[in-house]
């Protein structure tokens, strides 16, 4: 997809519990600076006049028609219908609203509704770390590439999204991706978002420093204590980004056996990677055990760190050789190392979204019209 050179106008949203940012995107870049509004997410009507008030101003700041709606929005939800379910931080959305048609009937273009964890990873499929990859490996003069692409969000919730060789995967209930509900490596009661989140972070510095939950620093705050730049306690800040990192680990192992797939990672927390990308890496990496006292690699391919240059070269390289072709003269080139890399995001969390809602948009509608 060149969304680069489409001259279609989609208006976006970025929709959080406390506010709503509306855009005018065109060719992948915002037209002029987003509006900012109250979200008023626990009063229905005044949430809906938000939604209709926020698209109409942002549509009025173009010049020209505008092609769709496409944005962001909290699960759970219907996103093809557009219909967004119970949802903790905007509660007025108890028991299912259909936002989605409401804005077709008031604006008379299509709307497309999806996870941010699902856009995140698209925008990063198509303009952030796969490409950024696949051009790595070009000027290696690696004939490897990669056309798939498993995004996961570490911020409030642990989220994710799937990209399948340039095609967005939301499965057949729109609920696709589902990393969050994976079992807990570290409390086997729990689930994965319970280790991976900004509300783990803290508990685990607490816990570890013997501090009243209520009284732990934010995860920024933690970052700066385990890096000496803060005062606390250093060593239970860099297990609380250590445990993180081992949590997420072991779910993205889980996925990674299924998907195959380089993996990026976005999100609040991402700034804190030198101090939970290690662990996680690591944890992908690991053995599992055999009934007869044996070890098996955790997954069949190996993961690496782009972000660590030693384990970065190494991905690029390979371990190619050229074989004898049996009966024959010729020999072929042959790299037996299978591998994925785990990376950060390449145009930041937000910026990815909003590209991923762009070009959703533009690929639907040329589905639509077919």
């Amino acid at each position: 997809m060149d969304y680069k050179e489409d001259r279609r106008t989609v208006l976006t949203l970025d929709a959080g519990g406390t506010n709503f940012v509306f855009s005018a995107v065109r060719g992948g870049e915002p037209l002029g600076s987003p509006i900012t509004l109250p979200s008023h997410g626990d009063e229905l009507e005044a949430c809906l006049d938000t939604l209709l008030e926020g698209f109409g101003r942002a549509r009025d700041k173009v010049e020209g028609d505008v092609a769709a709606i496409s944005f962001a929005f909290p699960g759970p939800a219907d996103y093809p219908r557009g219909i967004i379910g119970d949802l903790a931080n905007l509660p007025a959305f108890l028991g299912g609203v259909a936002i989605g048609p409401m804005l077709e009937e008031h604006c008379g273009i299509p709307v497309f509704i999806n996870n941010d964890g699902d856009l995140f990873a698209y925008g990063e499929a198509l303009g952030g770390l796969l490409p950024w990859v696949n051009g790595q490996l070009e000027k290696a003069g690696s004939p490897k590439r990669f056309k798939n692409l498993f995004g996961v969000t570490l911020g409030t919730g642990f989220g994710a999204g799937l990209v399948h060789d340039s095609r967005l995967y939301l499965g057949d209930n729109a609920a696709g991706a589902e990393i969050w509900l994976i079992r807990n490596k570290l409390d086997g009661d729990c689930f994965a978002e319970e280790g991976v989140s900004i509300r783990a972070v803290r508990g685990t510095y607490a816990r570890e420093a013997g501090l009243p939950a209520d009284e732990a620093p934010e995860p920024k705050t933690v970052f700066e204590i385990a890096e000496g730049k803060a005062p606390g306690n250093r060593l239970a800040a860099r297990e609380a980004f250590r445990r993180l990192g081992e949590v997420a680990g072991d779910a993205l192992a889980n996925a990674a056996t299924l998907l195959d797939t380089v993996v990026v990672v976005g999100g609040g927390l991402a700034g804190a990677a030198p101090l939970f990308m290690p662990a996680l890496v690591a944890e992908m990496n690991g053995t599992l055990k055999s009934l007869s006292g044996g070890e098996v690699p955790r997954m069949q391919v190996r993961a690496f760190n782009l972000e660590d240059p030693a384990e970065l070269a190494h991905f690029l390289k390979g371990e190619t050789r050229r074989i004898a072709v049996p009966r024959s003269s010729r020999t072929v080139p042959y790299d037996p190392l299978k591998r994925i890399g785990v990376g950060l995001s390449r145009l930041g969390t937000s910026r990815a979204v909003s590209l991923g809602a762009y070009a959703y948009a533009l690929s639907a509608l040329d589905t639509m019209f077919l």
